[in-house]
């Protein structure tokens, strides 16, 4: 239950971290400054076949399980890097992995593993629905060999910079199914043939640099062949490629975590006031050591998750605890760092306040903390269903 790392493991650990000692602050803040992608970082990323960490040997890849995958994602983030601009290849590909065709398979994943294309970018969220998935409104009509989609998706991250989207649609209409749950299907879209030809990519501004977009769908054409498993069955699929992303999301908290704890720390011992450290002061000293405890406890948390993935056995409760239990200690972690460093902790050379915005969006996406409780409460402890 230590959940020591095997050697492997940590070699992998120093790896990425040795990578990413050519990206630290400075490149990360001109970026942000920018609202600009890091293209340079994502591109040394995939050379050294990191993006490719899940897709087996077969295909290409380097044959890792999620708990391996989540170890890159940590140490950027604790590296002073956002995994955000890449972590969506990751938990995609799981869910092609375990859905797609052999034909789909062989295809794109020795492509995306070789860095040719990159599959970064998840259709999933409306306007209109939020988290509510089973009502979306992007309808796919199948006719003859091809779908003719419409709709509309928002807050979809990375599309500009992806060459395939996993598409989530309704294939039969919701007053046709006997539950709610059923009739959708993933789609996957290749981008430069539907980029100006019923897409329509419209980029938003967010508080951190997320590369985000909203996407307008009008008659678009989709291969029938493109689509991931049987139809009717997406929203089991996302669900199972979800439960990945939430224990990848959740190792990038504990990377952003203890980045905080760390600087918290570094700057407790350097700021001298009063003729004395201010690490020196309790009032000081125990917010961090309590942000300390909990990245390590969501920590375990994230590990148990992600073994139970890479076991192939159920582990909807545990990625979603993960994930729950990450955010919250990354963002206490990030008011610490704040609080910690006071009016220097707003100002953009020390990173606090980037980081601090970052963190943040963890409370809401990709599944708000809410929707975490209120599934622990219905499937756990089954209280009544409260929405």
């Amino acid at each position: 239950m230590g959940w020591r790392l095997t050697p492997e493991q940590e070699q992998i650990r120093r790896a990425v971290r040795e990578l990413c000692s050519g990206f630290r602050g400075a490149y990360w803040r001109e970026l942000d400054a920018r609202q600009a992608h890091p293209e340079e970082f994502v591109d040394t990323l995939t050379k050294g076949g990191w993006l490719a960490a899940l897709i087996p040997e077969e295909y290409g890849g380097s044959g890792l399980g999620v708990l391996e995958a989540s170890i890159i994602l940590e140490e950027i983030n604790r590296c002073d890097g956002n995994a955000a601009a890449c972590h969506a290849q990751m938990y995609i590909v799981a869910a092609l992995l375990r859905h797609g065709s052999e034909i789909q398979k062989r295809k794109y994943l020795p492509r995306i593993a070789a860095g040719d294309l990159r599959l970064q970018a998840f259709g999933v969220t409306e306007p209109t629905t939020g988290s509510d998935t089973t009502q979306l409104k992007t309808i796919a009509v199948r006719k003859g060999d091809k779908y003719v989609v419409n709709g509309q998706k928002v807050f979809i991250s990375r599309v500009e910079h992806s060459d395939l989207l996993l598409l989530l649609v309704r294939t039969t209409p919701a007053d046709q199914v006997a539950k709610r749950t059923q009739g959708l299907s993933m789609l996957l879209v290749e981008l430069r043939e539907a980029v100006g030809k019923g897409l329509t990519i419209h980029p938003i501004r967010t508080m951190m640099n997320h590369q985000t977009t909203e996407l307008f769908i009008d008659s678009l054409e989709v291969p029938v062949e493109n689509l991931v498993g049987e139809e009717g069955n997406g929203f089991r699929y996302i669900l199972d490629g979800m439960n990945a992303e939430r224990i990848l999301i959740a190792a990038e908290c504990i990377g952003d975590g203890r980045w905080f704890v760390e600087r918290s720390c570094r700057y407790a011992n350097e700021r001298v006031v009063f003729d004395r450290p201010i690490g020196k002061n309790q009032g000081v000293q125990f917010p961090i050591a309590r942000a300390h405890v909990n990245v390590e406890a969501a920590d375990l948390m994230r590990f148990h998750a992600a073994e139970l993935f890479d076991r192939g056995e159920p582990c909807g409760a545990e990625a979603n605890m993960a994930k729950l239990l990450a955010a919250d200690a990354s963002w206490e972690a990030a008011n610490v760092a704040l609080q910690t460093y006071g009016g220097f902790g707003f100002a953009a050379d020390y990173d606090i306040e980037r980081k601090f915005r970052e963190t943040r969006l963890y409370q809401v996406a990709p599944i708000s903390t809410n929707l975490i409780l209120a599934y622990i409460a219905e499937h756990l402890l089954r209280l009544p269903r409260s929405y």
